[in-house]
């Protein structure tokens, strides 16, 4: 009975917990937030907390048997349920406490639907899994991907598992780079659904096994509902054994940034 919801549900779900989150993220804007300090450097803030309660309102009242994952709160419900959210209730805190609107919400059911909310434009997109859309306005629109924009989001945050073979900074190092794309570093993963929107040519960052990470769960469903191409940085498949993520607008555009990724390692 749990597991049969059908995935349009569940992205509404998703949806609806996202928008939660992102209303009170816009809601405490500006106010001055206690911090708490999560150690080397990292911190969330008093909305980010909120903001994650606000979503586990949503989620246990619509599927009060699934386990969720949250950033703050960490693990919830039944360790080896099936249906485990993954809930990221504000990436790109240290922009938002800075006074950066730079942020998003990201709500994912492992494996299955999604959703990302930008809690000031009032942006929500959304997968279920098969397609992708963005809600604005009651109205919803389906994602299409281009890499007109040129534009590359690369993440430049530590750590760097895959130095000193790899780090970011070393693609944007490369002359071939320059040549055909333009860097941009917005220090959240709201990035990754602008690839799947045509807002970014393709996102790249370092890391592990991203696949089932909370900050990247949603952005990584959205893209790949959308058509983008989406591996590691070494082209391998997203999985246990990844490797950082790259996800662009086509296939031309993937190509290209893996052949300079390799390149520089």
């Amino acid at each position: 009975m749990i597991d049969s919801y059908a995935p349009r549900a569940d992205a509404e779900v998703a949806a609806a917990a996202a928008q939660a989150g992102a209303d009170v993220v816009r809601d405490l804007y500006g106010r001055h937030l206690a911090r708490i300090d999560k150690g080397g450097g990292d911190f969330a803030t008093a909305a980010d907390v909120a903001a994650e309660q606000a979503i586990l309102d949503v989620i246990r009242t619509a599927r009060p048997h699934d386990a969720v994952l949250g950033e703050e709160g960490g693990q919830t419900g039944t360790p080896d349920a099936t249906r485990r959210w993954l809930v990221d209730p504000l990436c790109g805190t240290l922009n938002y406490a800075v006074g950066n609107m730079l942020v998003a919400v990201n709500v994912a059911l492992r494996g299955g639907p999604a959703a990302v909310a930008d809690p000031f434009t009032g942006e929500v997109f959304i997968t279920d899994g098969r397609t992708a859309r963005l809600r604005r306005g009651g109205a919803d629109t389906p994602l299409t991907p281009t890499a007109a924009t040129r534009l590359v989001d690369v993440n430049l945050d530590p750590p760097f598992p895959n130095a000193p073979g790899l780090r970011a900074v070393d693609l944007l190092a490369h002359p071939g780079f320059v040549e055909h794309f333009r860097p941009r570093v917005v220090s959240t993963t709201l990035a990754l659904a602008w690839v799947a929107a045509g807002k970014r040519a393709a996102y790249v960052t370092d890391g592990g096994d991203l696949s089932i990470n909370l900050h990247f769960a949603a952005g990584i469903a959205l893209c790949q509902a959308a058509g983008c191409v989406v591996t590691g940085i070494d082209g391998a498949p997203l999985g246990p054994t990844g490797r950082g993520l790259l996800a662009a607008a086509d296939p031309e555009t993937h190509a290209h940034l893996l052949s300079l990724i390799r390149d520089r390692t």
